[in-house]
């Protein structure tokens, strides 16, 4: 880990097992002095896109290190007209993130998911892991995962991870599920509906938004819920010069000037009927303290941005509906980067305790006729679902992969080298 600042990297050296080197990633002989000349892979995320990639096309152009992953911030890099700036040809960046982009695609996959506190797609958009909290009056409560199928035989879903007290898990087929528990639940798009009623979470509609902050999330955001003709957007921007910039950016939404976190402004953007407050300042306490007062003055739902965990767990405390982790977002593309075999999806989970991932079944995977059931899996591996030929098969016992399914697994960070290898060719193949 390369930094300019000496007091991170002596703290990152005593907290982590990584070798810390201080100084300007961007000069050749920093890079060096790193390991450039034998390094796999670079990811570049300070907080300067033309640093970032900088540093990338030095590690290219005279180290050809073979990957290299940039974090680039700014709309304007990435419009379609630009495309060829990270090219084989330009700067040769393999994989641009762009948080902003990433933040607010998340953020609007909560809209379509009111009751949920996280949703993520995989194949192609057909199943939805969603995150679940489990309420004193829900029907599966106390009730044996691999009994709940046969409760509701209609249902194509699967409960394939649960978090309890901090701690999350890969379960077993006779774990139950506790009062305030959060279930990891994969289910087929178009019951997603039905599994928030299951879960007593039931689903309204989200016409009146409330968007706290106009910068690029909170544009970005707003931008997208325009789409949606029944959907009223307005955003709240404390910057004259932000909030100016939205009005000309923005078509169908009314932007107010002033701060979110005062009750007149709140009650001005018509905050208190709200089906959904979204806090997306770039301060992790104000996004709490917004989505806290919003709640408290009569919003149904509310959304925070926050980057500590430690802070999640406080909002959450606080009964903030839905908390979104920008930061897990980016480490998960870098994970999706990072990971060996064909996996095409990644997310990760719980400050990087789970993950969940789908991948490809090659011929000589030793998933390839493997039962999938709870106890059939390896202790800490939760098969999810297969997708096959544009059909989803939800896992059980009497589901075995093929070669080139797509199969979706949660697992415990423990178990990230056994699920690699699921995904890899055997050296018996050649």
């Amino acid at each position: 880990m390369i930094d300019q600042d000496a007091r991170l990297v002596d703290q990152v050296q005593a907290e982590i097992d990584v070798r810390g080197i201080q100084g300007h990633a961007g000069h050749p002989d920093v890079l060096r002095n790193a390991g450039a000349e034998g390094c796999e892979m670079i990811i570049a995320v300070t907080y300067f896109d033309e640093i970032n990639m900088v540093i990338c096309q030095v590690a290219d152009t005279l180290f050809s290190i073979p990957t290299k992953i940039a974090r680039v911030r700014a709309q304007q890099y990435l419009e379609p007209a630009w495309r060829s700036l990270f090219s084989r040809e330009g700067l040769g960046i393999d994989l641009v993130i762009s948080p902003e982009i990433e933040v607010g695609d998340a953020i609007l996959q909560r809209f379509k998911t009111p009751g949920a506190l996280m949703s993520v797609n995989f194949g192609r958009g057909d199943v939805q892991l969603i995150g679940i909290e489990v309420l004193p009056d829900s029907p599966v409560l106390d009730t044996a995962l691999d009994q709940i199928q046969g409760l509701f035989p209609s249902l194509n879903a699967r409960i394939v991870g649960i978090s309890r007290a901090g701690h999350a898990f890969a379960p077993r087929g006779n774990d139950h599920l506790k009062v305030g528990d959060t279930a990891y639940v994969a289910v087929l798009k178009s019951q997603s509906n039905r599994l928030n009623s299951i879960f007593n979470r039931p689903d309204t509609d989200m016409r009146k938004v409330v968007v706290v902050g106009g910068g690029n999330v909170g544009l970005y955001v707003a931008r997208g819920l325009e789409k949606q003709s029944d959907v009223r957007v307005r955003v709240i921007e404390a910057d004259m010069q932000q909030a100016e910039r939205a009005v000309s950016e923005l078509n169908r939404t009314i932007v107010i000037h002033g701060d979110g976190l005062t009750r007149n402004i709140l009650e001005e953007s018509d905050a208190t009927t709200a089906d959904l407050v979204i806090a997306t300042t770039h301060d992790d306490k104000t996004n709490i303290l917004i989505a806290k007062l919003a709640k408290q003055m009569g919003a149904k739902r509310t959304l925070a941005l926050v980057n500590a965990p430690e802070l999640a767990q406080l909002a959450r405390e606080m009964k903030v509906d839905a908390v979104l982790d920008p930061k897990a977002l980016t480490v998960s593309r870098i994970l999706m980067k990072m990971r060996r075999g064909r996996i095409l999806a990644l997310q990760s989970l719980e400050d990087g305790a789970v993950e969940i991932a789908e991948g490809v079944t090659l011929e000589t995977s030793p998933l390839i006729g493997k039962s999938l059931g709870y106890d059939d899996m390896p202790k800490g591996i939760t098969a999810a679902a297969v997708l096959r030929d544009g059909e989803v098969v939800f896992a059980g016992s009497d589901v075995t992969p093929r070669a080139n399914d797509h199969v979706l697994l949660f697992y415990e960070q423990a178990m990230t080298s056994k699920v690699e290898q699921f995904f890899r060719v055997s050296a018996d193949f050649f």
